[in-house]
């Protein structure tokens, strides 16, 4: 007999110009993994913010039960006291605080005259912290541990929390592949101990994995809900249910007409850390890349590859940089970001919500935003309608979904966020374009789109550099690859040629040489 911890019946929820939930059906058994995958916008976070007191019950119609009993959370505070806790996509840590003080802030150990119990505070913070597998000390700043540890530190927060209900939107979305499986293998664990799971994630290969049922929203709309007893299922059976029709092929085609003129050169780039002056990330590296070509990047976490592309874009990353860098068979000595957008170059940024965008803008700003000079008169004002009329242009070539250019990009999701970032950094006219995980957080349809977009741009010859976690992504869309570790080139790849465990094997016996040089 089945034994159902949380149902959502009817949930409609209602934004000026679009309907964000329409009549969503969604129930958890107890002590399972629920997979809620579908296109970004289809509804996945939204139904999650009702159910967390994000979205207040009365700013959305239909019903919440949870064990049994109807519920309106009006707060955060109210879900979490009956033991549903939500980690979300971005990191709600404060890094200049220890782990112990991020975890319990808002929720303090306090002993009996209401002052904080510092030693109850930081052992409760070790055994939560020994529950997900970290080893550090409570006392450790956020700052000083990695992103993978960081998400960990937020499960850990949750579970403090007496949690029954664990919801988690892309867990997984800054991980490596390591850190990925590390974090599913502990939702199983979970599962052992009696927590109930919901997975948010786009990759479908975590759903196939762990996941016990899988539900599917399209457009506001719950489509179906598929089991997975065995954790056999086939992804493209996912992808039928996400897109409503057969995805053939994750990659769209392309005539690889590489020209023999190299666009952008660096030889002998070196980075070193902005704080920790003697801590070198980047050791003379040297890449380049030829007119009409995509190269990729490939390494894991801590390699040096968004520091590369951070320092070379205009030195906007780094300290005592050296080495040499080339446009168009001109060494160039870049000083700032203007500096690099005048020469041609272009970086979108991993971070489109902290450092690529402005949410609180409208995609008309944002489009505009890098290169206003295009749109200003001499006097430095903009001309709005011819804002307005390249906005347009952008939105119409990348399909961004919105009601209006006059929409707030906060108010999109990730995949027309990212259409979004896109179009402000073709909007500079770069001839070499840098993609900084490009599709991280955006679904399989999105995707698609996105490489659609990175193929236009090499079929008009400009040259593209695409720094990404999951190497079937730089199989399918790169002429060459690129492996790093530890702040080095250690392989290159002609892509026809390669392949993941060619590309594996590279990282992890540069990791050998490392170790047996250092003993």
């Amino acid at each position: 007999m089945s034994d159902t911890i949380l149902e959502m019946k009817n949930i409609v929820k209602e934004y000026p110009g679009v309907k964000a939930l329409n009549n969503v059906t969604f129930k958890v058994e107890r002590g399972e993994i629920h997979a809620l995958v579908g296109e970004n916008g289809a509804g996945k976070s939204t139904l999650m913010n009702v159910l967390s007191g994000v979205i207040p019950y009365g700013e959305y119609t239909g019903d919440i039960i949870y064990n049994g009993k109807e519920c309106q959370f009006h707060s955060i505070n109210e879900s979490e006291e009956t033991g549903i806790a939500v980690v979300h996509q971005e990191l709600a840590l404060i890094p200049e605080l220890t782990i112990a003080e991020n975890m319990f802030m808002g929720n303090e150990r306090r002993n009996k005259f209401g002052v904080i119990d510092w030693d109850r505070t930081f052992k409760e913070a070790q055994d939560a912290m020994t529950r997900v597998g970290l080893k550090e000390s409570s006392h450790v700043l956020i700052k000083d541990i990695g992103t993978g540890k960081q998400q960990l530190v937020e499960i850990a927060k949750a579970l403090s929390k007496n949690c029954k209900l664990l919801v988690l939107d892309e867990p997984t979305s800054s991980l490596n592949e390591e850190d990925s499986k590390m974090l599913l293998d502990m939702l199983l664990d979970f599962k052992k101990q009696g927590i109930t799971s919901i997975l948010i994630t786009h990759k479908l290969n975590e759903v196939a994995y762990c996941a016990d049922q899988i539900t599917i929203l399209r457009d506001g709309q719950t489509i179906e809900t598929i089991p997975n007893p065995n954790h056999t299922i086939d992804e493209n059976r996912i992808i039928k249910g996400m897109v409503g029709r057969e995805l053939t092929d994750r990659y769209p085609e392309r005539e690889h007409n590489v020209g023999s003129e190299v666009v952008f050169e660096c030889k002998d780039w070196s980075v070193f850390h902005p704080v920790y002056t003697e801590k070198c990330l980047d050791d003379h590296v040297s890449f380049k890349v030829h007119k009409g070509e995509v190269v990729g990047f490939s390494g894991l976490q801590g390699a040096g590859r968004t520091e590369l592309a951070m320092s070379l874009f205009g030195k906007s990353y780094g300290s005592h940089i050296t080495g040499h860098e080339y446009i168009n068979g001109k060494e160039v000595h870049l000083k700032n970001e203007s500096d690099a957008i005048k020469h041609g170059l272009a970086y979108a940024t991993e971070d489109r919500k902290t450092n690529g965008l402005i949410l609180d803008e409208t995609i008309a700003r944002n489009t505009t935003l890098a290169r206003m000079e295009k749109i200003a008169n001499r006097h430095g004002i903009v001309n709005v309608p011819e804002e307005n009329k390249q906005a347009e242009i952008y939105v119409k070539e990348m399909h961004t979904k919105t009601p209006s250019i006059q929409q707030h990009v906060g108010n999109l999701s990730g995949g027309n966020q990212q259409k979004v970032l896109l179009a402000k950094w073709m909007f500079t006219e770069p001839d070499v374009l840098i993609l900084d995980e490009p599709t991280r957080g955006i679904d399989v349809g999105a995707k698609y789109e996105i490489y659609q977009i990175i193929n236009d741009m090499v079929s008009q010859g400009k040259a593209v550099v695409m720094i990404s976690s999951e190497l079937p992504e730089l199989l399918g869309m790169c002429d060459r690859i690129y492996a790093m570790n530890e702040g080095r080139v250690v392989g290159e790849f002609e892509a026809k040629d390669a392949t993941q465990e060619k590309i594996m094997s590279a990282i992890l016996s540069s990791n050998n040489k490392n170790v047996s040089q250092a003993g």
